[in-house]
Order: structure tokens, then C-alpha cells, then sequence
């Protein structure tokens, strides 16, 4: 989008300029970074903001572009959310549509440009079913997930329980590793594994749907027990 912009074909800009991924448009201080690293010999290493872009990552003639009012380092600090909101409003619709299955995954939050070193593994996880969303289903994948809900709001969860029952209708199989009931009691099958955590698990307390499991195994299992708290 940025590299379509007039003054970007008058420099000859490429869509490489507006990535700090490769050499063209990114800083060479920082190499796209934003920070400097100094190392310390013996005690951590302190990163400082480069000087040269002012943590922005880019240089400053590639910055001279923007697209309503935005530049690239703007665009890349927006959260996912606001993002999608601009595009939208501004007819960007191919761009809104690639973001928006990181929204049905409750990542609206994050931003654009945020490195992917500072995703918790919950949020790692949901990148890559967003990923999976954005593609042409063939009905037959398993995904395996192991807690997905790790920070997320009852809110989010819902949104996150919506995409993955959209995985099932299309034909795929879901397994995931969950502790929270909210996933828990909505599962076609669970497999409680027990009865209690480390050393004192690894065995199959029971197996089958929510309901049997609360019906035979309430006073067994730790998960029924709770579960049938949620269900009645």
C-alpha cells in the first residue's frame, strides 16, 4: 500500500523499504530494531533506543511516506483492532480482511509491528490458528492446541471457543490440552488425566462427554467435580 503511494514511486520505493525485516528502508543503526544493544560482560546486556531513528526502525525519507495521514511506523504501532478500523474506513478492504482473523482469535490487542520474542505462548499459538483461518480449509487437518486461553479474558475466550467450533464444523479435528472450564465443558470428548499433577498423575481418571463424565465419575475426578459446578 505504502510503496503505491506517488512519492513512493518517485523515489522508486519497492515494498521492501517498508520492512525492517531486510536492508532498503529500515535503519542501519538498529537494522530495523529501534533499540542498540550494548553488551555487558558481566551483567545483562542494556538495550537503549537508537539515536539514529528515534526507535521508529526506518529512515527518515521512508517515514515521509504515509497513507492517510500514517506512516509506516504509525501503521506498525496500531493494535490489530485500530488497524482494522482504518483500513475498513478507508476502503483498504484486502488489507482488513487479512488482519481480521487475528481479531477472531481475541489478538486484537497487539500491535502490528510487535516482535514476535515478546508473544506469550497462548498468543504464539493464536498467530498460527489465525494463519490457519486465513486459508482455503480442506476439512481434514488435526490441530493440536496446548492451553490457548493462558491470559485471556472470559470475553476473548468466547471469541476464541467460536473459532475453534467453526475448525470442527468444517470437518477438522481440535485437541486441546485446557484447565479452563469454559473450554472444558463445551468439548464433544474429554480425557481427564490424574488424578492429581506430577508424580501422582499421568493416568486416565475417565473419558466421554461432559455430561457422563459428571453423571459417573463426580466423586473421581477432580474435573467432574468442578465441571458439574459449570454445567448445572
Amino acid at each position: 500500500l505504502l510503496s503505491s503511494q506517488k512519492i513512493s514511486k518517485i523515489r522508486n520505493y519497492k515494498p521492501k523499504h517498508f520492512s525492517f525485516n531486510v536492508d532498503g528502508g529500515r535503519c542501519e543503526v538498529c537494522k530495523g530494531e529501534g533499540v542498540v544493544t550494548i553488551e555487558m560482560q558481566f551483567m545483562a546486556d542494556v538495550h537503549l533506543q537508537c539515536d539514529n531513528c528515534n526507535g521508529k526502525r526506518f529512515k527518515k525519507e521512508v517515514l515521509e511516506v504515509n497513507f492517510e495521514g500514517k506512516n509506516i511506523d504509525d501503521i506498525l504501532n496500531s493494535t490489530i483492532d485500530d488497524a482494522v478500523a482504518f483500513f475498513i474506513k478507508h476502503q483498504q478492504t484486502k488489507i482488513a480482511n487479512k488482519l481480521k482473523p487475528l481479531q477472531d482469535v481475541g489478538l486484537g490487542y497487539v500491535k502490528l509491528g510487535q516482535p514476535s520474542t515478546t508473544l506469550s505462548g497462548g498468543e504464539a499459538q493464536r498467530i498460527k490458528l489465525s494463519a490457519e483461518l486465513s486459508k482455503k480449509g480442506t476439512g481434514n487437518t488435526m490441530y493440536i492446541l496446548d492451553e490457548p486461553s493462558t491470559g485471556l479474558h472470559f470475553e476473548d475466550i468466547k471469541m476464541l471457543l467460536i473459532v475453534l467450533q467453526k475448525l470442527v464444523d468444517e470437518g477438522n479435528t481440535v485437541l486441546v490440552i485446557e484447565h479452563n472450564l469454559d473450554i472444558i465443558k463445551v468439548a464433544d470428548y474429554i480425557v481427564d488425566i490424574g488424578p492429581e499433577g506430577g508424580k501422582e498423575g499421568g493416568k486416565i481418571v475417565c473419558a466421554g462427554t461432559p455430561e457422563a463424565i459428571v453423571k459417573k465419575f463426580e466423586t473421581t475426578s477432580h474435573t467432574a467435580k468442578y465441571l458439574k459446578m459449570e454445567l448445572d
